[in-house]
């Protein structure tokens, strides 16, 4: 079998719950954990998924793996999968009975501090101003 290509979970979270739940708004940190996992194994993300509450049957999730493009789904963490899907029981079938893989990254959150979060909070709520890619 050739390269393992990961697909990287990520919740979508609204900013106003920065100050409750940082990690869970920070998409680039989770998408960021996410590569740094597929990396330490020698896999490669091909796919960065963006969702909130999404139906483990929405198309959405598996239209890379019926091109053939994923083998794999990772989530940074289980509170990452609570929130990105409505049940992640239920998505976790999904995969098995694809066969496709489903993991997380399993690598402890980061703790955010004021900057941190005002930096998250900058690149969410001005997009277009040059803080995407920070």
């Amino acid at each position: 079998m050739g390269e393992i290509r990961v697909a990287a979970i990520a919740s979508l979270t609204p900013l106003e719950e920065l100050d409750s739940a940082p990690f869970l708004v920070d998409t680039h940190g989770q998408h960021a954990m996410c590569a740094r996992w597929a990396a330490d194994k020698g896999f490669v993300v091909t796919r960065q998924l963006l969702v909130y509450r999404m139906r483990p049957d929405h198309r959405g999730l598996w239209v890379d793996v019926d091109a053939g493009l994923v083998d794999l789904f990772v989530a940074a963490n289980e509170r990452v999968l609570d929130r990105a899907l409505t049940s992640v029981a239920d998505f976790a079938a999904e995969c098995e009975r694809r066969g496709v893989g489903l993991e997380t990254a399993g690598m402890d959150e980061p703790y955010y501090d004021a900057e941190m979060k005002a930096g998250v909070h900058r690149r969410l709520s001005m997009p277009t101003a040059g803080y995407a890619k920070r």
